[in-house]
């Protein structure tokens, strides 16, 4: 009869330890692989929302120029009207014909810089919009990265002191952090305490 050999108490819970070990280091590789999208998305929101705030300064800049310009073109109206009124009697035909065309161009102008100005308004405010929405979305990222950090470090130790009690509070970290990342990305609530 062939003999069996029956593995030692201590080598069995060495092979048990390595199972759990290589469990746990597979689980933090996934924390990893999640912090990364939660950088990538939290350094893209923080990019989005400082390009959104530049292009409504820019905006709003270009839009404090055409209201200038519409100021100006208005009261240098105004003032040619006022001298239309004052000597208009007086003026030979040609050259009152030629004070109501420059007049009536003006007024053009004007309306023209109007209209500009409200179309650049509305490009400002999307723009301001963009960067509110960025600026929602960056808490969320800021939080979930520093629970799926907190997981790997949790993870790191329960490898190295072979406990299932830690592993399962990295876990608890890491399910926190990943709905966070994912509401970092969607918006599907708000937290008030993150705003």
């Amino acid at each position: 009869m062939a003999e069996i050999e029956i593995p030692k108490l201590e080598e069995l819970e060495e092979i048990r330890e390595k199972s759990f070990s290589k469990r746990v280091a597979l689980i933090t590789a996934i924390f990893a692989v999640l912090l990364a999208v939660t950088s990538l998305g939290g350094n893209l929101a923080m990019k989005e929302m400082l390009l959104s705030q530049q292009q409504a300064s820019d905006q709003w800049a270009f839009y404090q120029s055409k209201v200038m310009r519409e100021h100006l073109y208005k009261t240098n109206g105004q003032r040619l009207e006022a001298e239309l009124l004052e000597r208009g009697s007086g003026m030979k035909a040609a050259a009152k014909n030629k004070y109501e065309a420059m007049l009536k161009d003006m007024r053009a102008e004007e309306a023209r810089f109007g209209d500009e100005k409200k179309k650049i308004e509305e490009e400002a405010k999307h723009h301001e919009e963009e960067r509110d929405k960025n600026r929602r979305k960056d808490p969320y990222f800021d939080f979930a990265e520093v629970l799926l950090q907190i997981a790997i470090v949790l993870a790191s130790i329960s490898i190295l002191a072979v406990s299932r009690r830690t592993l399962y509070f990295a876990l608890v970290s890491a399910s926190l952090g990943t709905f966070l990342m994912l509401n970092g990305y969607l918006l599907l609530f708000k937290l008030p305490f993150f705003h």
